[in-house]
């Protein structure tokens, strides 16, 4: 049995990707539901998947639902449709989008066959996480990458977070100017 190992890149910054492992004979819907995962998306919107080429142009559509849309060529659904019947290139492409109103666009390059399956993988995985990929609702990140840039910029180290600063040649910790006095007025005030 072939396994597929497809690189699904965030189409916003392509350093941010999961390398995702499924068999040939398990169906996009399958696929759909492990790129979710990895990117620690939920399930409540809608999503499609576009055949694809070298030039990331969309192909036939790969759908989860057929939609109150007006298709060119009718679609074909993610339940019904193996993967391994999709794949014409070593090298194939695919297009997946999901919440359509968000449009999260995501590509996936496929990077590896191979013909055995390991026995300690339950098929389809993640085997690779890249990057902070994109919150789907918010904020995930941002506070780890803006304290990640905050310790960068300053050079902190854990012990530096604490109440005090010791300044070089004080053994006691304190400041030479333990008598500043602090002016709380409201002319002061931001």
């Amino acid at each position: 049995m072939a396994i597929l190992k497809f690189r699904v890149y965030w189409e916003e910054d392509e350093v941010v990707y999961r390398d995702i492992v499924i068999k040939h004979q398990q169906s996009f819907y399958d696929l759909h539901l492990a790129i979710l995962k990895a990117y620690e998306f939920d399930q409540k919107h809608a999503a499609t998947f576009y055949k694809s080429n070298d030039l990331w142009q969309y192909g036939k559509e790969i759908t989860l639902e057929k939609y109150d849309k007006a298709y060119k060529v009718e679609p074909i659904l993610m339940q019904e449709v193996l993967i391994g019947s999709q794949i014409a290139d070593p090298n194939q492409k695919f297009i997946y989008e999901y919440d359509f109103v968000k449009s999260w666009k995501f590509m996936l390059e496929l990077i590896n066959v191979d013909k055995e399956e390991s026995n300690k993988i339950e098929y389809p995985a993640c085997i690779r996480i890249e990057g902070i990929g994109p919150s789907q609702y918010g904020t995930k990140g941002i506070i780890d990458s803006r304290l990640a840039e905050m310790e960068e910029k300053y050079d902190l180290q854990p012990d530096a977070l604490s109440d005090g600063f010791m300044n070089e040649g004080d053994d006691d910790g304190g400041s030479d100017n333990d008598d500043v006095v602090v002016d709380d007025s409201e002319e002061n005030a931001f």
